[in-house]
């Protein structure tokens, strides 16, 4: 522990499991006081428990919900520093079988989660003219897809373009605005629902020969919620091994 967030106030939405816990605990680490979020309540709650700090239920499509937990924030600690939302849904979907209510849903949580946490934090950046948003993009949107994803793509750059927008907007009330794209990230989820022949397909498919963890992606968070990227706003760091690098599926070289 370095106490590279000593004292900064942040609230982690989506912060039950997988990467928000992740992050959770890596900022616990550099001696930040913390809110977590998230809609499951029982998860949220032990994760919560775990660290010491407060927690509560939070669905970020509703905007209540958002103004509740940033209140909580302030309540608790008396201003909001840091905002990470992460929470995001994926429910694998063709389109020609999606409707426009499954469409809704995952807008509603990935990419009106986004504009609504942005809201209610800058409520009180705003007064403090500095803050820190931070998003959970991904590399599925921005860069890359699979058959079943297309409305998580369209809201993961989606959340791209309303980074740079917000940044743009929220820069002169000295608030920076920046995301993170995570590639194959090896999650609790993950590991109960894929087998060992497709976790080592997508093993093998990154050129640094294996997934990622939550703390990796944590770490590139921890970056952007510190004081050293105080001049870098409207940005998204890529969390993936290298995955986005090859041209085809035959990549790797043989040492001399």
């Amino acid at each position: 522990m370095t106490g590279r967030l000593k004292d900064k106030v942040a609230l982690i939405i989506g912060a039950a499991r997988g990467i928000g816990k992740g992050i959770a605990l890596r900022f616990a680490e550099e001696g930040a006081r913390l809110v977590l979020a998230d809609s499951e309540a029982e998860a949220g709650q032990a994760s919560a428990d775990e660290l010491g700090v407060p927690f509560i239920r939070t669905d970020i499509s509703q905007m209540s919900d958002a103004e509740a937990a940033v209140a909580l924030s302030l309540k608790q600690h008396g201003r909001l520093d840091i905002i990470v939302q992460n929470a995001g849904i994926y429910p694998w979907q063709l389109i020609e079988n999606t409707s426009a209510d499954d469409w809704d849903r995952v807008m509603a949580v990935n990419l009106r989660g986004t504009f609504n946490a942005s809201r209610a934090a800058l409520v009180p950046m705003k007064a403090q003219r500095t803050g820190r948003m931070l998003y959970t993009s991904s590399i599925t949107g921005p860069h890359v897809t699979s058959p079943g994803h297309g409305h998580y793509s369209a809201t993961k750059a989606g959340i791209n373009g309303f980074i740079r927008a917000a940044a743009l907007e929220f820069s002169g009330y000295g608030i920076t605005v920046n995301g993170v794209e995570p590639g194959n990230i090896l999650t609790e989820a993950i590991q109960q629902h894929r087998g060992a022949a497709y976790l080592k397909n997508m093993e093998d498919s990154i050129p640094l020969g294996r997934l990622g963890s939550p703390r990796d992606v944590a770490n590139a968070f921890l970056f952007l919620a510190s004081d050293d990227a105080s001049y870098i706003t409207g940005t998204t760091i890529v969390v993936d091994g290298g995955q986005l690098l090859p041209e085809g599926k035959d990549f790797r070289m043989v040492p001399p």
